[in-house]
């Protein structure tokens, strides 16, 4: 198989992937329509979320499997240093609010407060069967789904075939950012795939990826629930503190020094 056809496979096999899931979970969410009341509604459309979150990789697993590849080789499955870990957790903590703040400002900019927060609606947890829907979707399924299939599969794909990294993580996170379709945060989720990329590519592995993946997830879910609580010390004039934006930095600086110390590519 030449280069380009397998460089489509793969973009194939994603694409299925996640049209697959789309499918799975638009499927259960109509079942729900036929519900008495709006509650009964909803918890259809959390275990429509949960359902096709968790299915997204199975038609990439069946691919691999019936290819006879080495799964946790061809997804970048493997175990990294406690330095390496304890970069990803800094470089997490310091992006978090980094990232948060730039949402912030582009919502600002471009007029769409609103939708924002309609956005961030499904993140509410009204009982506590929703909140461990979510909590297992949001922060443990579709990272993991998604690395896999972005960081995992997909760009070491393209690193392989095109043998430029820099493309392979641009194009991966172009095609990451575009597959979530939602035009709102379309320039935070591509930035913040560049750098899942970009920490994938340095540790051959999607672990720290995938750490950043989980707990930005996690830090949304938390800061859309218990804003009331953490906002007085978190916000400044409805923006993240100076004080916050810059311990994040701090945190960002060192967790990618300390990532550079620890692997040598």
């Amino acid at each position: 198989m030449n280069q380009t056809v397998s460089v489509k496979l793969a973009f194939g096999v994603v694409i299925f992937s996640v049209l697959s899931s789309l499918v799975i979970a638009s499927v259960i969410a109509a079942a729900g329509t036929v519900q008495p009341n709006e509650h009964s509604q909803n918890t259809y459309n959390y275990i429509a979320l949960f359902v096709g979150q968790g299915f997204m990789i199975i038609p990439l697993l069946l691919f691999l499997i019936s290819r006879k590849e080495p799964i946790a080789h061809s997804v970048r499955l493997k175990l990294i240093s406690v330095p390496v870990f304890t970069s990803a957790i800094c470089i997490s903590m310091g992006l978090i609010p980094i990232v948060d703040e730039m949402d912030r400002v582009l919502s600002f900019v471009f007029g769409t407060e609103e939708e924002l927060a309609q956005l961030t609606d499904i993140l509410i947890i009204d009982y506590s069967f929703i909140g461990l829907l979510l909590a297992t979707t949001i922060v443990v399924l579709a990272p993991l789904g998604e690395e896999i299939l972005f960081r995992g599969f997909l760009q070491k794909k393209l690193e392989e075939s095109w043998q430029d990294i820099t493309r392979a993580v641009l194009v991966t996170s172009l095609f990451f950012a575009f597959i979530h379709m939602n035009p709102i945060w379309i320039i935070q989720i591509y930035l913040l795939g560049v750098i899942l990329g970009y920490l994938a590519w340095k540790t051959g592995s999607i672990i720290p990826s995938l750490v950043l993946h989980s707990l930005n997830n996690g830090a949304a879910l938390i800061l859309t629930n218990y804003s009331d609580s953490i906002n007085p010390y978190y916000l400044w004039n409805n923006h993240v503190s100076p004080l916050i934006i810059f311990l994040a930095i701090c945190s960002l600086s060192f967790g990618f020094y300390n990532l550079n110390k620890s692997v040598r590519v």
